[in-house]
């Protein structure tokens, strides 16, 4: 199993003034059978906030979904959150979310997003749209156990 954390950023969804409809969809589209849910949180646009919590639950959870804050607004700072507390970089991740992105809207190169492991964890920004979350689940879905393996030291030869 796939110990999982969803990580709503959003200032609106933090105070109440904004129904979250990400984190729900998430939850749904992942498998029980191989995802296992160990917390959903909505938390502000703050980067001391996002880090936190970051740095927190990474030293839990094998995986942690964000959705939110990966676009241009001045309190769009998820990106910049979680380059300050990964390990290492997984730049493909998000080129293919912002590639499949491109099929439905050309906004989509506008995203932020990044991915990346610390420690043990594999962390992935999505955007914070339900439909671009649901759009980048689909593209990810499939790769997350194989990378949460390998961050776990699988020595399984990758080659089909």
């Amino acid at each position: 199993m796939i110990k999982t954390v969803i990580l709503i950023i959003s200032d609106k969804g933090s105070t109440g003034e904004r129904e979250d409809k990400c984190g729900p969809l998430i939850s749904q589209v992942l498998d029980n059978s191989v995802y296992s849910l160990a917390g959903c949180e909505i938390i502000p646009d703050d980067i001391n906030a996002i880090k936190s919590s970051l740095s927190r639950h990474s030293g839990k959870a094998d995986l942690i979904l964000t959705s939110g804050g990966t676009g241009l607004s001045p309190r769009d700072v998820t990106a910049e959150a979680t380059l300050d507390i990964i390990d290492k970089e997984i730049p493909g991740i998000p080129e293919a979310i912002r590639t499949a992105g491109m099929k439905h809207t050309d906004r989509s190169m506008l995203s932020r997003a990044v991915a990346g492991v610390r420690g043990k964890c594999l962390i992935i920004n999505m955007p914070g749209s339900p439909n671009a979350v649901k759009e980048s689940i689909e593209v990810i879905l499939n790769v997350i156990p194989h990378a949460v393996e390998k961050i776990k030291g699988s020595e399984e030869e990758c080659a089909r």
